[in-house]
Protein backbone atom coordinates (compact mmCIF):
# COMPACT_ATOMS: atom_id res chain seq x y z
CA UNK A 1 0.00 0.00 0.00
CA UNK A 2 1.06 3.59 -0.60
CA UNK A 3 1.11 6.28 2.08
CA UNK A 4 2.64 9.64 2.86
CA UNK A 5 5.16 10.26 5.61
CA UNK A 6 5.52 13.40 7.71
CA UNK A 7 8.75 13.96 9.68
CA UNK A 8 8.86 16.71 12.29
CA UNK A 9 12.08 18.56 13.17
CA UNK A 10 11.14 20.86 16.08
CA UNK A 11 14.27 22.98 16.54
CA UNK A 12 14.40 26.73 15.84
CA UNK A 13 16.84 29.59 16.33
CA UNK A 14 14.06 31.66 17.87
CA UNK A 15 10.30 31.36 18.34
CA UNK A 16 8.23 33.47 15.92
CA UNK A 17 5.66 35.75 17.51
CA UNK A 18 2.69 34.01 15.82
CA UNK A 19 3.87 30.40 16.15
CA UNK A 20 1.96 27.85 18.23
CA UNK A 21 3.58 24.80 16.58
CA UNK A 22 5.71 22.36 18.55
CA UNK A 23 8.99 24.18 17.97
CA UNK A 24 11.73 24.89 20.46
CA UNK A 25 14.46 27.53 20.49
CA UNK A 26 17.73 27.11 22.37
CA UNK A 27 17.50 23.30 22.52
CA UNK A 28 20.33 22.46 20.12
CA UNK A 29 22.04 20.24 22.70
CA UNK A 30 19.12 17.78 22.30
CA UNK A 31 19.47 17.42 18.54
CA UNK A 32 21.67 14.31 18.64
CA UNK A 33 19.31 12.51 21.04
CA UNK A 34 16.37 13.56 18.89
CA UNK A 35 17.98 12.18 15.73
CA UNK A 36 18.50 8.84 17.50
CA UNK A 37 14.92 8.77 18.80
CA UNK A 38 13.52 9.54 15.36
CA UNK A 39 15.51 6.67 13.85
CA UNK A 40 14.16 4.38 16.56
CA UNK A 41 10.62 5.44 15.67
CA UNK A 42 11.28 4.93 11.96
CA UNK A 43 12.28 1.33 12.65
CA UNK A 44 9.19 0.79 14.81
CA UNK A 45 6.80 2.26 12.24
CA UNK A 46 8.37 0.19 9.45
CA UNK A 47 7.63 -2.96 11.48
CA UNK A 48 4.14 -1.74 12.33
CA UNK A 49 3.24 -0.99 8.70
CA UNK A 50 5.20 -3.55 6.63
CA UNK A 51 5.09 -3.24 2.88
CA UNK A 52 4.23 0.47 2.93
CA UNK A 53 5.51 2.35 -0.11
CA UNK A 54 6.18 6.02 0.58
CA UNK A 55 4.47 8.13 -2.10
CA UNK A 56 5.24 11.50 -0.52
CA UNK A 57 7.58 12.73 2.21
CA UNK A 58 7.25 16.07 3.98
CA UNK A 59 9.87 17.25 6.47
CA UNK A 60 8.46 20.13 8.52
CA UNK A 61 9.16 22.01 11.70
CA UNK A 62 10.38 23.95 13.44
CA UNK A 63 13.28 24.68 11.16
CA UNK A 64 14.49 21.49 9.48
CA UNK A 65 17.30 23.43 7.78
CA UNK A 66 18.74 24.11 11.26
CA UNK A 67 19.36 20.38 11.73
CA UNK A 68 23.07 19.52 11.26
CA UNK A 69 23.67 17.92 7.82
CA UNK A 70 25.21 14.78 9.30
CA UNK A 71 22.17 14.20 11.53
CA UNK A 72 19.77 14.81 8.66
CA UNK A 73 21.75 12.33 6.56
CA UNK A 74 21.51 9.67 9.27
CA UNK A 75 17.74 10.16 9.51
CA UNK A 76 17.20 10.10 5.74
CA UNK A 77 19.43 7.03 5.37
CA UNK A 78 17.38 5.29 8.05
CA UNK A 79 14.15 6.15 6.23
CA UNK A 80 15.44 4.64 3.00
CA UNK A 81 16.83 1.60 4.82
CA UNK A 82 13.46 0.74 6.34
CA UNK A 83 10.85 2.01 3.86
CA UNK A 84 10.44 1.56 0.12
CA UNK A 85 10.07 4.87 -1.72
CA UNK A 86 8.02 5.17 -4.89
CA UNK A 87 10.41 6.06 -7.75
CA UNK A 88 8.24 9.12 -8.45
CA UNK A 89 7.88 10.13 -4.79
CA UNK A 90 7.51 13.83 -4.04
CA UNK A 91 9.86 14.64 -1.15
CA UNK A 92 9.67 18.09 0.43
CA UNK A 93 11.78 19.78 3.08
CA UNK A 94 10.86 23.06 4.75
CA UNK A 95 13.71 25.55 5.04
CA UNK A 96 14.01 28.94 6.67
CA UNK A 97 15.85 31.63 4.70
CA UNK A 98 19.20 32.42 6.24
CA UNK A 99 19.66 28.96 7.76
CA UNK A 100 20.26 27.00 4.55
CA UNK A 101 23.79 25.81 3.81
CA UNK A 102 25.24 24.11 0.74
CA UNK A 103 26.21 21.04 2.77
CA UNK A 104 22.63 20.68 4.04
CA UNK A 105 21.22 21.00 0.52
CA UNK A 106 23.69 18.43 -0.80
CA UNK A 107 22.51 15.93 1.82
CA UNK A 108 18.88 16.54 0.83
CA UNK A 109 19.69 16.09 -2.83
CA UNK A 110 21.64 12.89 -2.17
CA UNK A 111 18.67 11.30 -0.42
CA UNK A 112 15.99 12.18 -2.92
CA UNK A 113 14.52 15.43 -1.61
CA UNK A 114 13.17 17.10 -4.74
CA UNK A 115 11.04 19.96 -3.41
CA UNK A 116 11.87 22.82 -1.04
CA UNK A 117 9.53 25.13 0.85
CA UNK A 118 10.87 28.45 2.13
CA UNK A 119 9.12 30.49 4.84
CA UNK A 120 9.48 33.87 3.12
CA UNK A 121 6.30 35.42 4.65
CA UNK A 122 6.68 39.04 3.49
CA UNK A 123 9.20 41.44 1.95
CA UNK A 124 8.92 44.38 4.36
CA UNK A 125 11.52 44.54 7.18
CA UNK A 126 9.10 46.07 9.70
CA UNK A 127 6.57 43.27 9.14
CA UNK A 128 9.22 40.57 9.39
CA UNK A 129 10.36 42.15 12.68
CA UNK A 130 6.78 42.24 13.96
CA UNK A 131 6.42 38.52 13.17
CA UNK A 132 9.66 37.72 14.99
CA UNK A 133 11.29 36.40 11.81
CA UNK A 134 15.09 36.42 11.85
CA UNK A 135 15.63 36.67 8.09
CA UNK A 136 15.54 39.48 5.52
CA UNK A 137 14.22 39.38 1.97
CA UNK A 138 17.84 39.37 0.83
CA UNK A 139 18.18 36.08 2.75
CA UNK A 140 15.18 34.70 0.83
CA UNK A 141 16.83 35.59 -2.50
CA UNK A 142 20.18 34.12 -1.43
CA UNK A 143 18.61 30.87 -0.16
CA UNK A 144 16.56 30.36 -3.32
CA UNK A 145 19.65 31.07 -5.45
CA UNK A 146 21.70 28.55 -3.44
CA UNK A 147 18.94 25.96 -3.83
CA UNK A 148 18.94 26.38 -7.60
CA UNK A 149 22.73 26.14 -7.72
CA UNK A 150 22.37 22.76 -6.00
CA UNK A 151 19.86 21.44 -8.49
CA UNK A 152 16.49 22.20 -6.87
CA UNK A 153 13.81 23.38 -9.30
CA UNK A 154 10.54 22.72 -7.46
CA UNK A 155 10.41 25.55 -4.90
CA UNK A 156 7.55 26.90 -2.79
CA UNK A 157 7.45 30.23 -1.00
CA UNK A 158 5.14 30.80 1.98
CA UNK A 159 3.50 34.25 2.03
CA UNK A 160 1.37 35.67 4.88
CA UNK A 161 -1.69 37.92 4.54
CA UNK A 162 -3.78 39.84 7.04
CA UNK A 163 -0.81 41.03 9.11
CA UNK A 164 -1.14 43.95 11.53
CA UNK A 165 0.01 47.06 9.67
CA UNK A 166 0.17 45.29 6.30
CA UNK A 167 -1.24 47.22 3.34
CA UNK A 168 -2.42 45.99 -0.05
CA UNK A 169 0.65 47.70 -1.49
CA UNK A 170 2.82 45.59 0.84
CA UNK A 171 1.10 42.42 -0.40
CA UNK A 172 1.57 43.44 -4.02
CA UNK A 173 5.25 44.23 -3.45
CA UNK A 174 5.81 40.90 -1.70
CA UNK A 175 4.11 38.97 -4.49
CA UNK A 176 6.10 40.83 -7.16
CA UNK A 177 9.37 40.04 -5.39
CA UNK A 178 8.32 36.43 -4.86
CA UNK A 179 7.36 35.98 -8.52
CA UNK A 180 10.71 37.45 -9.56
CA UNK A 181 12.34 34.40 -7.93
CA UNK A 182 10.42 32.07 -10.32
CA UNK A 183 8.89 29.70 -7.75
CA UNK A 184 6.75 26.79 -8.92
CA UNK A 185 4.37 27.13 -5.95
CA UNK A 186 3.12 29.83 -3.59
CA UNK A 187 1.23 29.28 -0.33
CA UNK A 188 -0.62 32.44 0.68
CA UNK A 189 -1.92 32.06 4.22
CA UNK A 190 -4.08 34.43 6.21
CA UNK A 191 -2.64 35.11 9.67
CA UNK A 192 -4.41 33.33 12.51
CA UNK A 193 -3.58 34.80 15.91
CA UNK A 194 -3.36 31.71 18.10
CA UNK A 195 -4.10 31.97 21.81
CA UNK A 196 -1.01 31.99 24.02
CA UNK A 197 1.41 33.23 21.37
CA UNK A 198 3.48 36.39 21.81
CA UNK A 199 1.52 38.06 19.02
CA UNK A 200 -1.81 37.34 20.71
CA UNK A 201 -0.56 39.04 23.90
CA UNK A 202 0.64 42.03 21.87
CA UNK A 203 -2.74 42.32 20.11
CA UNK A 204 -4.58 42.07 23.44
CA UNK A 205 -2.43 44.92 24.80
CA UNK A 206 -3.24 47.05 21.78
CA UNK A 207 0.32 47.07 20.46
CA UNK A 208 -0.89 45.73 17.11
CA UNK A 209 -4.25 46.10 15.39
CA UNK A 210 -5.48 43.38 13.06
CA UNK A 211 -6.93 44.37 9.68
CA UNK A 212 -10.68 44.15 9.23
CA UNK A 213 -12.33 41.35 7.28
CA UNK A 214 -12.82 43.45 4.15
CA UNK A 215 -9.10 44.32 4.01
CA UNK A 216 -8.21 40.65 4.29
CA UNK A 217 -10.63 39.81 1.48
CA UNK A 218 -9.04 42.44 -0.78
CA UNK A 219 -5.55 41.11 -0.04
CA UNK A 220 -6.71 37.57 -0.82
CA UNK A 221 -8.38 38.68 -4.06
CA UNK A 222 -5.16 40.49 -5.01
CA UNK A 223 -3.24 37.22 -4.58
CA UNK A 224 -5.75 35.36 -6.72
CA UNK A 225 -5.67 37.89 -9.56
CA UNK A 226 -1.89 38.47 -9.58
CA UNK A 227 -0.99 34.80 -9.45
CA UNK A 228 -3.55 33.85 -12.10
CA UNK A 229 -2.03 36.49 -14.38
CA UNK A 230 1.35 34.76 -13.97
CA UNK A 231 0.06 31.30 -14.84
CA UNK A 232 -0.53 29.96 -11.32
CA UNK A 233 -3.55 27.75 -10.74
CA UNK A 234 -5.34 27.91 -7.40
CA UNK A 235 -5.98 24.32 -6.31
CA UNK A 236 -6.74 24.88 -2.60
CA UNK A 237 -7.91 27.79 -0.46
CA UNK A 238 -4.37 28.99 0.28
CA UNK A 239 -2.28 27.28 -2.39
CA UNK A 240 -1.32 28.22 -5.94
CA UNK A 241 0.93 26.30 -8.32
CA UNK A 242 2.18 26.34 -11.86
CA UNK A 243 0.64 23.48 -13.87
CA UNK A 244 2.05 20.10 -12.77
CA UNK A 245 3.47 21.54 -9.51
CA UNK A 246 0.73 21.29 -6.84
CA UNK A 247 2.00 19.82 -3.56
CA UNK A 248 1.06 16.15 -3.80
CA UNK A 249 1.65 15.52 -0.10
CA UNK A 250 -0.88 18.13 0.97
CA UNK A 251 -3.34 17.11 -1.75
CA UNK A 252 -3.23 13.54 -0.46
CA UNK A 253 -3.96 14.80 3.07
CA UNK A 254 -6.95 16.81 1.80
CA UNK A 255 -8.12 13.71 -0.06
CA UNK A 256 -7.91 11.85 3.26
CA UNK A 257 -5.20 9.45 2.18
CA UNK A 258 -3.09 7.67 4.79
CA UNK A 259 0.18 8.99 6.15
CA UNK A 260 2.68 8.04 8.85
CA UNK A 261 3.80 10.70 11.32
CA UNK A 262 7.27 10.57 12.89
CA UNK A 263 8.84 12.92 15.44
CA UNK A 264 7.58 15.00 18.33
CA UNK A 265 4.03 16.32 17.82
CA UNK A 266 3.77 14.51 14.46
CA UNK A 267 0.33 13.25 13.51
CA UNK A 268 -0.38 10.09 11.57
CA UNK A 269 -3.46 8.49 10.03
CA UNK A 270 -3.64 4.82 9.07
CA UNK A 271 -6.80 2.75 8.72
CA UNK A 272 -9.34 4.19 11.15
CA UNK A 273 -6.75 5.35 13.69
CA UNK A 274 -5.33 8.85 14.00
CA UNK A 275 -2.48 9.56 16.39
CA UNK A 276 -0.31 12.39 17.62
CA UNK A 277 3.10 11.91 19.17
CA UNK A 278 3.91 13.79 22.40
CA UNK A 279 4.28 17.50 21.53
CA UNK A 280 6.71 18.22 24.37
CA UNK A 281 10.27 17.50 23.29
CA UNK A 282 11.24 15.94 26.63
CA UNK A 283 8.19 13.65 26.60
CA UNK A 284 9.00 12.43 23.10
CA UNK A 285 12.63 11.78 24.00
CA UNK A 286 11.48 9.90 27.11
CA UNK A 287 9.40 7.55 24.95
CA UNK A 288 5.96 8.67 26.12
CA UNK A 289 3.20 7.00 24.06
CA UNK A 290 1.30 8.75 21.31
CA UNK A 291 -2.30 9.87 21.77
CA UNK A 292 -4.48 7.62 19.58
CA UNK A 293 -8.07 8.14 18.44
CA UNK A 294 -10.30 5.64 16.67
CA UNK A 295 -12.28 7.54 14.04
CA UNK A 296 -15.97 6.71 13.85
CA UNK A 297 -17.71 6.36 10.46
CA UNK A 298 -19.55 9.65 11.06
CA UNK A 299 -16.31 11.46 11.90
CA UNK A 300 -14.64 9.98 8.82
CA UNK A 301 -17.41 11.27 6.57
CA UNK A 302 -17.18 14.75 8.05
CA UNK A 303 -13.39 14.74 7.65
CA UNK A 304 -13.80 13.96 3.95
CA UNK A 305 -16.06 16.99 3.57
CA UNK A 306 -13.97 19.28 5.76
CA UNK A 307 -10.74 18.46 3.93
CA UNK A 308 -12.19 18.10 0.44
CA UNK A 309 -13.95 21.46 0.52
CA UNK A 310 -10.58 23.16 0.99
CA UNK A 311 -9.69 22.17 -2.57
CA UNK A 312 -10.96 23.57 -5.84
CA UNK A 313 -11.81 20.03 -7.00
CA UNK A 314 -14.11 19.59 -4.00
CA UNK A 315 -15.57 16.25 -2.95
CA UNK A 316 -16.28 13.54 -5.52
CA UNK A 317 -19.54 11.59 -5.17
CA UNK A 318 -17.83 8.50 -6.57
CA UNK A 319 -14.79 8.71 -4.26
CA UNK A 320 -16.97 9.48 -1.23
CA UNK A 321 -19.13 6.40 -1.86
CA UNK A 322 -16.07 4.19 -2.39
CA UNK A 323 -14.41 5.43 0.81
CA UNK A 324 -17.42 5.44 3.13
CA UNK A 325 -19.96 3.03 1.66
CA UNK A 326 -22.69 5.65 1.75
CA UNK A 327 -23.70 8.25 -0.81
CA UNK A 328 -22.90 11.93 -0.44
CA UNK A 329 -26.62 12.66 -0.78
CA UNK A 330 -27.53 10.36 2.12
CA UNK A 331 -24.70 11.64 4.35
CA UNK A 332 -25.00 15.39 3.75
CA UNK A 333 -27.89 16.09 1.35
CA UNK A 334 -30.02 17.83 3.97
CA UNK A 335 -27.18 19.96 5.37
CA UNK A 336 -26.06 21.04 1.91
CA UNK A 337 -29.43 22.53 0.90
CA UNK A 338 -28.92 25.90 2.61
CA UNK A 339 -25.37 26.64 1.32
CA UNK A 340 -26.54 25.51 -2.13
CA UNK A 341 -29.43 27.96 -2.05
CA UNK A 342 -27.13 30.74 -0.81
CA UNK A 343 -24.67 30.16 -3.65
CA UNK A 344 -21.83 29.17 -1.31
CA UNK A 345 -21.36 25.73 -2.84
CA UNK A 346 -22.11 24.05 -6.15
CA UNK A 347 -23.01 20.43 -6.85
CA UNK A 348 -22.13 19.74 -10.46
CA UNK A 349 -20.59 16.96 -12.55
CA UNK A 350 -20.56 14.57 -9.60
CA UNK A 351 -18.68 16.93 -7.27
CA UNK A 352 -19.49 19.29 -4.42
CA UNK A 353 -17.21 22.33 -4.23
CA UNK A 354 -17.11 25.83 -2.80
CA UNK A 355 -17.97 28.83 -4.95
CA UNK A 356 -15.76 31.93 -4.96
CA UNK A 357 -17.94 33.41 -2.20
CA UNK A 358 -17.92 30.16 -0.27
CA UNK A 359 -14.13 30.05 -0.17
CA UNK A 360 -14.06 32.90 2.33
CA UNK A 361 -16.89 31.41 4.40
CA UNK A 362 -15.70 27.81 4.64
CA UNK A 363 -15.82 27.66 8.43
CA UNK A 364 -19.49 28.73 8.50
CA UNK A 365 -20.37 26.06 5.93
CA UNK A 366 -18.61 23.34 7.93
CA UNK A 367 -20.51 24.35 11.08
CA UNK A 368 -23.76 23.82 9.16
CA UNK A 369 -22.56 20.43 7.92
CA UNK A 370 -21.96 19.36 11.53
Amino acid sequence: MKAGLYLHIPFCKSKCAYCDFASFAGQEEKMAAYAEKVQEEIRQKALQYPGTVIATLFIGGGTPSLFPPEMMENVLRCLHDHFVFDPQAECTCECNPGTVTESFLQVLKKWGINRLSFGAQCAQPHLLHMLGRIHTWEDVCASVSLARENGFRNINLDIMLGLPGQSEKDVQETLEKALALSPTHLSCYGLIVEEGTLLSHQVEKGLWQLPDEETERREYALCQSMLAAHGFVQYEISNFALPAFPCRHNLDCWRRKEYIGIGSAACGFMGNVRWQNPPALQDYLAGMPSDETVISPEEARFESMMLGLRTMEGVSEKDFLAMHGVSLEKAFGRQLKKPLQEGLIKWEMGRVFLTETGLSLQNRILVELL
